[in-house]
């Protein structure tokens, strides 16, 4: 019982009820309307879900009014500047920084768990040469639960732990052989002497044919970017996971109908959506016209990359990755590039504009990455898979929480009917 309590009064009638207001470590408090259905006999109106907790849970604290993102209570400018992806991978699922012996066992169980099924690879030849990757990997990583069956008791802990550790190894192999199916290269192995950002790269750019060496500015630039999007609280895909989890479906389908769930363009194809914009502007020659749409009502046109649905102030993400994001240009990109060249200056445009400041409209994290991606190299249709990669360390994260909950159960959210109401069958003949 919480000593805090809310009274909703509905009229007319003037009956009230209390209810417990719960509080978390941070964040605003929440009524525990659990009850109020069978007390009070209405249901609260939540469209999207904005204004509701649907869970406890200890992994992610976002501040969007401060710009504050935490894993585990670690701000993430700490983990970006100090510590690595798989590092952060076991953060997020046990809850603590692991110790020397635990990180190194946990980045060999990693390494050594990123082949495929040599039949697992055969799936490939049953899409089309040009189909979008994430078509596929949603397929392919769906299917994994008919190849590891013997480790899908998810009240196990120990058959969790192999899951997730499966997921995680598994997960950019796949994705780079998706890549390899659009292109018609040969599925390039994993290599256990490189690391899990290395490691991608190598599977999606080399070939049987000659040696690829990895170049550590894009393999620490691919390691932030992971850190960076490896979990980001209850957003549509985690919510997604966790309700496909909740009716008790395995880790494999569950993080498929995360993929799913990413796939959509207000989700994960964000950053693919400032190329495209970058791509209209053309050069940096252009970049006061389409500014002066921006502030247009009446132009459909709207600055892509820029703002975000959760931080009412700067990005934490865009922060720490603008840095990266210039130096890749400098050193790894074509200098002369007019998109890069028009990314750079419209950075310096809005983040000076008092129209852009006033609604704080600051470049986002995708605004970064969509510029990043292109620099390495990475096709466009592969951004929301490289957001997919990252976010299964936080998607297996929010499912095994969920499924070691006391207080789990299948989600069931409610609605307000607006069909019409009882009324006769009437037969065919009759109706005019």
């Amino acid at each position: 019982m919480s000593e805090k309590k809310a009274t909703i009064t509905l009229q007319p009638g003037g009956r009230s009820w209390d209810f417990d207001v719960l509080s978390g470590t941070e964040g605003p408090d929440a009524i525990d309307i659990r009850k109020l259905y069978s007390e009070a006999g209405v249901f609260t109106y939540d469209p999207g879900f904005l204004s509701t907790a649907s869970c406890h849970s200890a992994i992610t604290y976002i501040d969007g009014n401060e710009g504050i993102l935490r894993y585990r209570g670690y701000p993430i400018e700490q983990l970006a500047e100090k510590s690595t992806f798989i590092e952060v991978a076991w953060l997020l699922l046990y809850g603590e920084l692991p110790t020397a012996s635990q990180l190194e066992e946990f980045r060999n169980i990693i390494t050594h768990h990123t082949m495929v099924n040599e039949a697992l690879l055969r799936f490939f030849e049953g899409y089309h040469y040009d189909a979008h990757p994430m078509a596929m990997m949603v397929g392919v990583v769906g299917s994994l639960a008919g190849f590891y069956h013997d480790s899908l008791d998810i009240h196990d802990p120990r058959h969790r732990d192999i899951c997730a550790h499966r997921l995680i190894a598994k997960t950019p192999t796949i994705a780079a052989a998706c890549h390899k199916h659009n292109i018609g290269e040969p599925t390039m192995y994993p290599r256990n002497d490189l690391s899990y950002a290395a490691n991608f790269m190598y599977m999606l750019k080399g070939t049987p044919c000659e040696e690829y060496e990895v170049d550590p500015l894009a393999e620490r630039a691919l390691d932030l970017l992971f850190i960076l999007h490896a979990d980001h609280e209850q957003n549509a895909s985690t919510s997604t996971v966790r309700l496909a989890g909740s009716s008790g479906a395995n880790p494999f389908a569950c993080v498929s109908a995360g993929i799913a769930s990413l796939w959509g363009p207000a989700h994960g194809g964000a950053n693919e959506a400032v190329l495209k914009m970058l791509e209209e502007i053309e050069h940096a020659g252009n970049i006061d016209k389409y500014i002066a749409r921006a502030k247009d009502k009446n132009d459909p046109f709207r600055l892509m990359g820029f703002g975000h649905r959760v931080y009412k102030n700067y990005d934490p993400r865009a922060r720490i990755i603008r840095e990266v994001c210039h130096k890749v240009l400098d050193q790894l990109a074509d200098s002369n590039n007019p998109l890069f060249e028009a990314a750079l200056r419209l950075e310096e445009v809005a983040t000076n504009d008092e129209y852009f400041i006033e609604r704080k409209l600051y470049p986002n994290v995708d605004f970064y990455s969509g510029i990043i991606y292109r620099a390495l190299g990475i096709p466009d249709n592969m951004f929301t898979v490289m957001f997919a990669i990252a976010r299964t360390v936080g998607w297996v994260a929010h499912w095994m929480e969920m499924v070691s909950d006391p207080e789990f159960r299948i989600g069931r959210p409610r609605q307000i009917y607006d069909g019409a109401p009882k009324r006769d069958y009437v037969p065919l003949e009759a109706r005019s």
